[in-house]
């Protein structure tokens, strides 16, 4: 199983995320976006580097079960997170609603290569106290 992001300041969307592949698959593969590849995010200045959101995963992953049980991957371009979800070996995908429409174009590449589509596993957008959707683009601009 796997999943990809930024997981930049770390968050509860971010957690519920890393908790249900977790509850439904063993080992789960994490894509973890490089610095390179966030430059044109929002409020870039305010982005933890790598080595920090790579740790904080490790961290909270670390809280609710044994690290063994994930490998994090730097994704610093589209081929490659493409190269890793063309693995036979992969059998699904998690992501959320924001990055459903990225996970039907890899689906769509796992059939042109005569692969099975991945299951996809959508999960729905938390949103907080006042109905926003928590975000980590929210949290950089409040800081």
């Amino acid at each position: 199983m796997g999943l990809g992001g930024t997981f930049d300041h770390l968050h509860e969307g971010h957690k519920f995320l890393l908790k249900t592949a977790l509850s439904i698959s063993e080992f789960i593969e994490i894509g973890l976006t490089s610095q390179e590849l966030l430059k044109n995010k929002q409020y870039y200045s305010k982005l933890e580097d790598y080595e920090t959101r790579e740790e904080n995963l490790k961290t909270y992953i670390s809280s609710i079960t044994e690290l063994q049980r994930i490998n994090i991957v730097e994704i610093s371009n589209w081929s490659e997170m493409d190269k890793y979800a063309q693995d036979p070996e992969y059998d699904g995908l998690i992501v959320s609603q924001e990055t459903y429409d990225n996970a039907l174009k890899l689906n769509e590449n796992r059939v042109k290569k005569g692969l099975e589509p991945l299951v996809l596993i959508v999960i729905p957008l938390l949103k907080d106290e006042k109905n926003n959707k928590i975000s980590s683009i929210s949290i950089r601009e409040k800081i």
